[in-house]
Order: structure tokens, then C-alpha cells, then sequence
């Protein structure tokens, strides 16, 4: 059946066909894979190196240092996709740039940089939180769900 729909195809059709062919994301292999881990590391790295110079420079405590950590790793990733820089590293690495934070940052930035022509209001706002509802939606219904979970199984919440 496919053999036959090929036929069919004219010669320019048949030379998109074999260009889109080339073109076709590659399938699982282990250099994906390490690639992957290794960026992911990276980007974990560079967090705590942030989070520990909060910590000795800073006077925080570990915990108090967690906040203006995400911050710092937020503003990296937005002043990367801005630059063109996280797309093509995450081009090379896949779902290794897709650690929570900073991808989320990305996916935002990339958004309102898409946009941003159809002015502030409806570009900017109305698109970064086409990526960002779903997300504080699916937050939101979790937390809710968890929480009920811990209310029926801890006794101690209600009082038993």
C-alpha cells in the first residue's frame, strides 16, 4: 500500500519525502542518552554551585538559600533563550535541558519572545500562560489530591 501512495508522487514530492527523511530526528541511541544526563548534570551542578555561594557568601543556611537559588537558575535560563543559546543546547541535548526549573523558565521566555509582536497584553501575557496554565492547573489539582490523600491516611491530622 505505502509502495503504491510512493508511485504516485510526483518528483519533487519524492525529493521533499527523501530531504524530510534526512531531516527526521534520530531514534534512541546511547549518545542521546548521554547527552541527555550529562547537560542534565550540568545544569544541576551550576544550581548548586549557586546555591553554595548563597551559602558562604551570602550567610544563608541551606534551606534559606533554596529561594534565591531558583531565582538565579531562572534568570540563567532566560537570559540564554533570549541570547539563542538554550535552544541550541537543548537542540543537542535533548530532554537533559528539561529539568523542572530552567526548562520551565525556557518555555516561558521562548513564548513571550514569540509573541511579543503582537503587543504586551495579548502577545506577552496571553502566551506565556498558554505554557504556564496547564502547568499552575495540573500544580494545583495535585496538591489538592495529595493533600486529601494525607488528610485519609494521617491520623493525626483529624485528630484520632
Amino acid at each position: 500500500m505505502v509502495s503504491k501512495a510512493k508511485k504516485k508522487l510526483t518528483p519533487v514530492q519524492q525529493e521533499y519525502q527523501a530531504l524530510a527523511k534526512k531531516r527526521e530526528p534520530s531514534k534512541f541511541t546511547f549518545k542521546n542518552l548521554y547527552r541527555a544526563f550529562l547537560t542534565g548534570g550540568l545544569i544541576c551542578l551550576v544550581g548548586e554551585a549557586v546555591q553554595q555561594m548563597f551559602v558562604h557568601f551570602g550567610g544563608y543556611s541551606v534551606k534559606e538559600a533554596a529561594s534565591p537559588t531558583v531565582g538565579v537558575m531562572i534568570l540563567i535560563s532566560v537570559i540564554l533563550t533570549c541570547f539563542g543559546i538554550y535552544d541550541k543546547i537543548a537542540q543537542w541535548a535533548g530532554a537533559g535541558t528539561a529539568v523542572p526549573v530552567t526548562g520551565f523558565a525556557n518555555a516561558m521566555a521562548s513564548a513571550a519572545i514569540e509573541y511579543r509582536r503582537d503587543g504586551i497584553v495579548l502577545g506577552l501575557g496571553g502566551s506565556i500562560f498558554k505554557v504556564a496554565g496547564p502547568v499552575i492547573v495540573f500544580g494545583t489539582i495535585a496538591a489538592f489530591a495529595v493533600g486529601i490523600a494525607y488528610v485519609i491516611f494521617d491520623p493525626n491530622i483529624v485528630g484520632g
